[in-house]
């Protein structure tokens, strides 16, 4: 067993893959696939104002919990919808989207995700 305390994970920030998000971002990893979790991933994510990531999915789905500031997820052929902190997410098996930071500020959120993601295009980023 380990404990993170979430103020020692947002210390730990590594820069998110720049081919798979659009603006600064950053995550620290929590768990990682393996031998033993062999389709699990934990992050620690953070947007800064305006970033946001890619159209992607999960064939096991993936669940978001906002722990600062607020943001926008977007599911494919629906409305972008706004998050805060305290909001959780929850995507489907395979279901297409993305989650990012408004305008206005930074969002950082957990995120908990099955399977590895398919990456697609680039997002769209919303009115805000």
């Amino acid at each position: 067993m380990k404990i993170t305390a979430t103020s020692e994970a947002v210390k730990s920030f590594q820069p998110a893959d720049s081919t798979h998000f659009t603006g600064p971002a950053a995550l620290s990893t929590l768990a990682q696939a393996s031998g033993q979790a062999p389709s699990i991933f934990a992050a620690v994510v953070r947007f800064e104002r305006g970033a946001r990531n890619h159209w992607h999915s999960h064939p096991g789905g993936q669940l978001l919990h906002v722990i600062e500031g607020e943001g926008w997820v977007q599911a494919r052929g629906k409305a972008p919808e706004r998050i805060r902190k305290d909001d959780t997410v929850t995507s489907d098996p395979g279901e297409e989207h993305w989650h990012g930071a408004g305008g206005h500020g930074s969002m950082t959120h957990l995120a908990v995700a099955v399977g590895e993601t398919r990456w697609l295009e680039e997002s769209e980023a919303p009115a805000d």
